[in-house]
């Protein structure tokens, strides 16, 4: 080996650190402020504006010219404590027929301790209130005292809900096949267990479970280039991760990390971050973003998106803008680092344009599009 790095591998460096360094501009429009620590969003077909979370347990309707609505009624009561509370919102495929709308949320159980649960209720006519609530999958024990619920949603177009769930800081779970603390479960889209699932039938095992060794799940979207499940996950401190979860398959965690503990010190069960018998990310940071919410960007709106994957950043307190080449990460740039929000969701609205929800006590909902030049 030479005792210098060639020009071509010198070149390539710079190039991916400029682009990982570079902070694109865009534009943005602030559309609501003063909210308390939002956390997801979806769109209401026909320009009916926005369904919006609040992790305190609140849902809203936000509408261009009309701002936020009064709280929707019918939410169920959520543990809001700590990372816990109102979660994940998602609008049923068959919205326009069922008008269902789906919610994840921290769900308390005995000796103050939490887990993830979800369900859905019928969005009313008059936009005020969801009716016959039902809850479908409720996360088993209830470990969290305040950590780690996961709870994104994804629908995958053929009947399918998949729900990322956190290891609830306990972390061997992970690995526990008959507890559903740090997977990816899937379900029917009336809440019932699919029989294909790759567990079905297996003896002390959960039948829900589609993948594990998960840690704490923030991210979960469909790519809609091939129809597969993405996942972003936090890892401790560093290993923040990108993964495809494959039916049956282990994601390593806590036996295979690319992070250390937030002392400083070795994950005790970690035995490296390639482990045999577990599958490794697509993508990961040594130094943790803190990534949340994500989305693709598949419109024909703004060329110069398509086909990019966007993620929210908690404590690098940005967008990060991935170019992807099939499952590869060839490029990374920042955006909205100058805002310095926490950003917590982002979704591709109908017309296009990014929105962006920042998690603050007075967190913003924000629409997104790119500079000119």
């Amino acid at each position: 080996m030479p005792p210098f790095p060639s020009r071509t591998l010198i070149a390539a460096a710079l190039l991916f650190s400029a682009s990982y360094a570079l902070a694109a501009k865009t534009n943005v429009e602030v559309l609501q402020t003063n909210l308390p620590h939002p956390w997801a969003l979806d769109f209401l077909p026909d320009n009916q504006g926005m369904l919006i979370t609040l992790r305190g347990g609140e849902l809203h309707l936000w509408q261009q010219g009309k701002g936020l609505s009064a709280p929707i009624g019918g939410v169920p009561v959520v543990w809001a404590h700590g990372q816990g509370g109102l979660l994940d919102v998602v609008l049923a495929p068959d919205f326009a027929s069922s008008r269902r709308v789906w919610l994840s949320f921290a769900e308390g159980g005995s000796d103050n301790k939490a887990g993830t649960a979800v369900g859905y209720g019928t969005l009313s006519r008059d936009l005020k209130r969801l009716e016959n609530f039902k809850v479908v999958f409720r996360q088993t024990p209830k470990l969290s005292t305040g950590n780690h619920f996961g709870g994104r949603m994804a629908f995958d177009g053929q009947g399918h809900v998949f729900i990322a769930l956190g290891e609830n800081n306990e972390r061997a779970t992970a690995q526990d096949l008959d507890k559903l603390q740090g997977k990816v479960v899937r379900l029917n889209a009336d809440g019932s267990v699919p029989q294909d699932n790759p567990f079905i039938g297996k003896p002390g095992v959960r039948p829900e479970i589609w993948s594990y060794g998960h840690r704490n799940p923030q991210g979960l979207a469909i790519n809609p280039a091939n129809g597969e499940l993405w996942l972003n996950e936090h890892g401790p401190k560093g290993g923040d991760e990108i993964n495809i979860p494959a039916a049956g398959k282990n994601y390593g965690w806590p036996l295979a990390t690319w992070g250390i503990n937030y002392s400083g010190l070795k994950i005790p069960e970690a035995k490296g971050g390639e482990v045999e018998g577990t599958e490794q990310p697509i993508h990961y940071w040594k130094v943790s973003p803190a990534i949340s919410g994500m989305a693709f960007y598949s419109a024909d709106t703004f060329p110069q998106w398509k086909g990019k994957l966007f993620i929210g950043a908690l404590k690098e307190k940005n967008l990060i803008e991935l170019t992807l080449d099939g499952d590869k990460v060839t490029a990374e740039q920042r955006l909205l680092g100058d805002r310095k929000k926490r950003i917590r969701d982002v979704r591709v609205g109908p017309d296009g344009y990014l929105y962006v929800l920042t998690d603050e006590s007075d967190g913003e909902l924000l629409k997104i599009s790119p500079a000119e030049g």
